[in-house]
């Protein structure tokens, strides 16, 4: 039997505000969008050719409240001075859509940590495909409380309902008295019989004409018969129809992750000093973070984006020494990376992307010294770049060249362990290629050079403008193969 779990913030845009500020959480929050409106309309003593000749101006309403803004009497749709006029210590952000599409993204990916399949139902819902959990997390209610953890650890407060059909689950989930609400098997109609019809969302006119039927209830819903609502409504009423009885007709699908996880935040003011954009860094990099610890990930990339007040962009691409998840060394990476590379103007939104990988726990040998932390390791690495430059930190390596102290410098990566002694034992037999060797008399010979350190004077006798014979101190050489 298919079991499925619904997961919804209730008021969505006022919770990802308060997601990027929790101190809100506890006062009255309405989340403002400006509206366009005639500012002459209405007016009497306007003539009717310049009705409209004055420009339109922006009305700002209510788009959402939270719920303690909504025990005020805050509904959306309200001006901003009615919102004010019923709740005085009412406090307005505006809607930003930066902040809404990463809080849903982080819902989906809290979700997808406990479940591999996953819906997006909109904004502040996700449908999760319980089947086969049991045997991992326990019963429903375990589930439930499970993924109540995961979203709480995003910044984000939940409602969890669990049935045997989406359907079912959404309105426990919307309508439940505690955070985890389950349906048993074959109580779906029974449950939501006093359901508000309201609670569908269906469309106004659809919602209007059930108004002038009398129907209140979901359970009042259930009861017609579906040939004649087939007959007077059409598709859009027998889907109402089967939603009241907690049926599923549309097919589930699946969500995918981005390969890139981002996160965001607009400002009001414009940003110009590198100490205050590093601040406004590092709380965009603690909501990454903990997107990312939540379901046991890390980043071996980051990109940063930031909008700036002539119009353009700023990009960054800082790249990780070794796959993390802690705010500090990546903020310092990011600091130094922009200290040397300064945007040109100033700043009026910070974006920043993450590519996500997975890592596997490792052991260390047990002969060698402890390493130092990678999150440590980064931060040496990074303030030593921005000392000496970034070309002249790495790892040195020989060149294979004549020049004794020719050299290269590469990326610099934690030293190897040691190889084993059953390695070493491996390594000490002759190889296949040593062995199909041919023998010294039949090998061709080579020319090898020595360099000596200080420089020797050497006689040079020449042939056809082609060094023939030399001679030194210490000997003589021959350009018979050898030169010695």
């Amino acid at each position: 039997m298919s079991r499925f779990a619904c997961v919804l913030v209730e008021h969505f845009d006022a919770a990802a505000v308060e997601r990027c500020e929790p101190a809100l959480r506890e006062r009255p929050l309405a989340i403002l969008r400006a509206r366009v409106g005639d500012q002459n309309a209405g007016s009497e003593s306007v003539p009717t050719g310049h009705r409209n000749s004055a420009p339109a101006a922006k009305i700002m309403t209510t788009l959402e409240a939270n719920a303690a803004a909504r025990e005020q009497g805050v509904r959306p749709g309200m001006t901003e001075t009615e919102a004010r006029t019923r709740c005085p210590m009412l406090l307005t952000r505006p809607w930003v859509e930066e902040y809404v599409a990463s809080a849903r993204h982080a819902l989906l990916e809290a979700a997808l940590a406990v479940s591999p399949r996953i819906e997006d139902g909109g904004a502040g819902l996700v449908y999760v495909d319980t089947v086969g959990l049991e045997r991992l997390i326990g019963d429903p209610a375990a589930i439930g409380r499970r993924l109540v953890h995961q979203v709480r650890a995003i910044g984000l407060v939940p409602r969890v309902g669990l049935a045997a059909s989406r359907t079912a689950a959404r309105m426990a989930a919307a309508t439940g008295s505690g955070a985890v609400t389950v349906i048993p098997p074959g109580r779906e109609r029974a449950t939501l019989a006093k359901v508000s019809i309201a609670a569908l969302d269906l469309a106004p006119d659809l919602a209007a004409t059930f108004g002038r039927w009398g129907i209140r209830l979901l359970d009042e819903l259930a009861a017609l018969p579906r040939e004649g609502l087939a007959m007077r409504l059409g598709p859009p009423g027998l889907r109402a129809h089967d939603l009241a009885l907690g049926l599923d007709r549309d097919p589930f699908r699946p969500w995918t992750p981005p390969p890139f996880w981002e996160e965001a935040q607009g400002l009001e003011w414009e940003i110009d000093s590198l100490g205050v954009l590093a601040g406004v860094l590092e709380t965009v990099l603690e909501r990454l973070c903990r997107r990312l610890a939540a379901v046991a990930l890390v980043a071996d990339a980051l990109e940063i984006r930031l909008g700036l007040a002539s119009g353009g962009h700023h990009a960054r691409d800082v790249s990780l020494a070794y796959p993390m998840s802690e705010v500090k060394p990546m903020l310092t990476l990011a600091v130094l990376d922009l200290e040397a590379h300064p945007p040109p103007a100033a700043v009026i939104r910070v974006a920043i992307s993450a590519h996500p990988i997975r890592t596997q726990a490792g052991q260390g040998g047990l002969w060698q010294p402890l390493a130092p932390a990678p999150r440590d390791l980064v931060t040496v690495l990074a303030r030593l770049a921005a000392l000496v430059g970034a070309d002249n930190l790495g790892s040195p390596v020989l060149v294979d060249s004549h020049r004794a102290d020719a050299f290269t410098m590469l990326a610099f990566s934690p030293p190897a362990e040691p190889a084993s002694a059953d390695r070493r034992r491996r390594e000490a037999v002759p190889r296949q290629d040593d062995v199909l060797q041919p023998p010294p008399a039949q090998r061709r010979q080579r020319l090898a050079l020595r360099r000596m350190r200080p420089a020797r004077r050497v006689a040079v006798e020449t042939a056809g403008e082609r060094p023939a014979r030399g001679d030194r101190f210490t000997g003589h050489w021959y350009l018979d193969g050898v030169y010695d």
